[in-house]
């Protein structure tokens, strides 16, 4: 969540791997993960900006995938990222489009079965990135929509274009998940070993790559550089870090906004659509 981004709190479960033993670690599967290109590709268009920016305006259901990798563990860990949400776009009183992101869920996904880590909701709702004035480009036949990155901070108050603190008892740190534990909270799962949680602070930073396509969707590739800290964690062994990183490939890092109406504004409502709007989510599939 990472988002990515996102919105990608479930990172610190990589680090994990040096507690379990996985001697066949699934690959990642094959790039892109979806054709977005060649299934919208943009045929004709206004080359007028201002035209542009008014077709954008509105409500778009957000589906992003981040993925990392951690190659510092015994065994090298991969993880999907799957953030669901809404974006707006609106005109500010200088004409300037401004984009509104709000992330509702995320779904995690790695390649060692016997690790598992959840959150609820709350969690992924307490993100709140700054709305952004984004960047129009028309080249290729095609337009472009860049969304710079906003740093927002999450568990933690202060100045947010400073790097995370790594100071456990930072007295800014906060409780937005409100279940009276630093930061925020991520349950933990390894196999039928160890359970417990993971209390963490972040500092989200992502920035999206965007193509309007002729159907009114925009898809494009989310690049994340955000930074997290371990406050502290229910078992002394949960309490680690880790040295993970965004996968560099931009087809496994797809994001999709897809427009829909206003009425459509709950998780609960986006998914009762979300089979017939965004494709299916990736997995790790092992090659036998």
């Amino acid at each position: 969540m990472s988002k990515n981004k996102i919105f990608v709190l479930y990172l610190m479960v990589i680090t994990l791997s040096t507690l379990v033993s996985c001697s066949d670690p699934i690959p990642w599967p094959a790039s892109p993960l979806y054709n977005f290109e060649n299934s919208h590709e943009l045929t004709s268009i206004t080359t007028n900006i201002d035209s542009v920016k008014q077709l954008l305006v509105g409500h778009y259901a957000h589906y992003d995938v981040v993925a990392y990798e951690d190659t510092t563990t015994q065994s090298p860990m991969f993880t999907f990222v799957i953030s669901y949400g809404f974006t707006d776009y609106f005109l500010d009183s200088l004409g300037n489009l401004i984009q509104s992101d709000r992330f509702l869920f995320a779904e995690h996904k790695i390649n060692q079965p016997n690790i598992k880590s959840t959150f609820n909701s709350d969690a992924v709702q307490a993100i709140k990135p700054k709305n952004q004035q984004v960047e129009l480009n028309y080249h290729d036949g095609n337009w472009h929509i860049y969304r710079a990155p906003t740093p927002s901070l999450l568990g933690i108050k202060g100045d947010p274009s400073l790097p995370l603190s790594t100071d456990p008892n930072d007295p800014n740190i906060t409780d937005p998940d409100n279940d009276g534990n630093p930061g925020v909270t991520v349950q933990i799962n390894i196999g039928k070993f160890i359970e417990g949680f993971i209390y963490i602070t972040r500092r989200e930073i992502y920035a999206n790559y965007l193509t309007l396509n002729n159907d009114g969707t925009l898809t494009g590739y989310v690049k994340d550089d955000s930074e997290q800290f371990v406050v502290g964690a229910s078992r002394r062994i949960l309490a680690q870090e880790s040295n993970a990183y965004q996968h560099p490939d931009k087809g496994l890092n797809p994001i999709l906004l897809v427009p829909v109406s206003d009425e459509i504004d709950t998780l609960e409502e986006l998914f009762e659509i979300r089979d017939e709007i965004f494709p299916k989510e990736p997995e790790f599939i092992k090659i036998d």
